[in-house]
């Protein structure tokens, strides 16, 4: 039969070229470049395994010291002029940026974000042209703290364990520093960066120290409702006509089937509470399964649910404090939802039994 040849498709080409066997001399190529790989895999030396230090042997140099320009109160009401005046500024509203500490930061950007919201501005989240006008300071951003014998007589270690800690008297602060900085709502680094001079782990009664002059507005009547925001990681609470009265920054957890989606309420609110430890809310720690029974730990600021607890009608859920107010706006909880000790004080003062809380994802 004859006829044009049909030009050959590029399948029939591979297989006309596995007839020839012009596949071998790659296959063998493949081969010898194995063989000298694994010969030299063999013969490389080990890469050297490099070992953290202890804790003990890190030696971490001091913060920089932050020099804050003298401010006289004939200088205000102004605007802010940078972030750390930001910070306290918007806490002064109600709205917390986290642990104070003069960085641009996530929770910083959120806070910026909801009032330029509320002064209907461009949402940038940052410190704008349009943002720094609005956003004014009524008096200087620091204020004075002179350490009390009350404050040094509070101070003690903090158990290591669960057991430990549960046969101690307290679980107040541990140091000065720590007490200081949740006062002032503020990053220990900043206080101590405030306060170059100071020797912490001697500070002495009559020390006088500079810390953030922070202070919540005082709550006129209850919260109507709270929101919880999985996404963005922040519960507010509102009034009856949803103005907004406080914003802060939450943790909440880890696993994504123990985050409640929906509307709650609160039935129960508790201060300074003490804390029930149940081993098996912890299967993943080894202690907890060696102990194998309850313990109650005693109120203080470094207890698991910090300062405050405000229960939820779903078992074992709620809205507290934390001895981690640094951590604050993590995955990483259980599933309740942990607020600074500061932001948790706050709340209680907001809510009520039967207070709705709608949790969104």
């Amino acid at each position: 039969m004859t006829g044009v040849p049909r030009e050959p498709t590029f399948k029939t080409l591979r297989v006309r070229r596995k007839k020839r066997g012009g596949g071998f001399p790659w296959l063998f190529v493949l081969i010898i470049i194995a063989v000298a790989a694994w010969f030299w895999w063999r013969h490389e030396e080990p890469a050297k395994i490099v070992r953290p230090r202890p804790a003990s042997a890190v030696v971490r140099p001091p913060p920089k010291p932050l020099v804050v320009a003298r401010q006289s109160p004939a200088d205000f009401p102004r605007p802010v002029r940078d972030v750390l005046e930001a910070q306290i500024a918007l806490a002064r509203r109600g709205i917390s940026s986290g642990s104070i500490d003069g960085a641009l930061g996530s929770q910083t950007r959120a806070a910026i974000s909801i009032f330029q919201q509320l002064q209907n501005l461009p949402v940038t989240g940052r410190l704008d042209a349009d943002t720094r006008p609005q956003l004014t300071l009524a008096a200087p951003i620091l204020t004075t703290y002179v350490v009390t014998t009350n404050d040094l007589a509070r101070l003690q270690p903090l158990g290591k364990t669960w057991l430990a800690k549960s046969q101690q008297t307290a679980l107040d602060y541990e140091t000065e520093l720590e007490l200081v900085a949740e006062k002032s709502h503020a990053h220990p680094v900043l206080i101590q960066k405030l306060n170059p001079n100071v020797d912490w782990a001697k500070v002495l009664a009559g020390t006088v120290l500079q810390i953030p002059d922070v202070n919540y507005p005082e709550p006129s009547d209850k919260a109507a409702f709270v929101e919880i925001h999985l996404a963005q990681r922040i519960l507010e609470a509102f009034d009856a006509q949803t103005n907004l009265l406080a914003h802060f920054p939450c943790s909440i957890a880890a696993r994504f089937d123990k985050r409640p989606v929906g509307e709650l309420h609160v039935v129960v609110v508790a201060p300074n509470p003490n804390y029930t430890f149940d081993p098996e809310v912890f299967p993943e720690s080894p202690e907890a399964q060696a102990i194998g029974h309850k313990l109650v730990l005693p109120p203080g600021p470094n207890n698991p649910v910090g300062v405050a607890w405000i229960g939820l009608d779903k078992l074992g859920y709620g809205m507290h404090g934390t001895p981690a107010p640094e951590q604050v706006g993590r995955t990483e909880s259980h599933g309740c939802f942990r607020l600074a000790n500061w932001d948790a004080e706050y709340l209680l003062k907001l809510a009520w039994i039967g207070m709705p809380v709608d949790v969104e994802p």
